[in-house]
């Protein structure tokens, strides 16, 4: 990334997104409707421009005997994804939403693009 500017991204700590590339991405069912499962994000990591998703991108990491860990051995973590891979989950229209940003009062607010709701 950019040591210049900061960027600015749509997708914040708490935020449900669907991950839409990648082998957690959503699958077509039997009737070719698309099962999508909501995940919270747990970090955004503006520097390096990638988030941390619960349950998705699970690295297994072999770890050795320390202080906190005494029995060491091997540990699954999650790893972070690029930002492109993922899409804020717009609940009213129960699908994946772009967001576009507004001024209102001095504060900026992010809106979904398909149902209109603030976020």
């Amino acid at each position: 990334m950019s040591k210049r500017f900061k960027p600015k991204y749509n997708i914040k700590k708490g935020d449900l997104v669907i991950v839409i590339s990648g082998a957690a991405k959503p699958r077509k069912d039997d009737n070719g409707k698309f099962e999508y499962k909501p995940r919270l994000v747990k970090e955004v990591l503006v520097d390096e421009g990638k988030v941390l998703v619960e349950g998705v991108n699970i690295k297994t990491k072999h770890t050795k005997p320390s202080a906190q860990n005494t029995k060491g051995g091997i540990v699954k973590v999650e790893a972070p994804i690029h930002i492109s891979n993922v899409m804020l989950w717009d609940a009213k229209a129960k699908a994946p939403s772009k967001v576009k940003r507004e001024r209102e009062a001095g504060k900026t607010l992010r809106i979904f693009k398909k149902s209109g709701e603030k976020i």
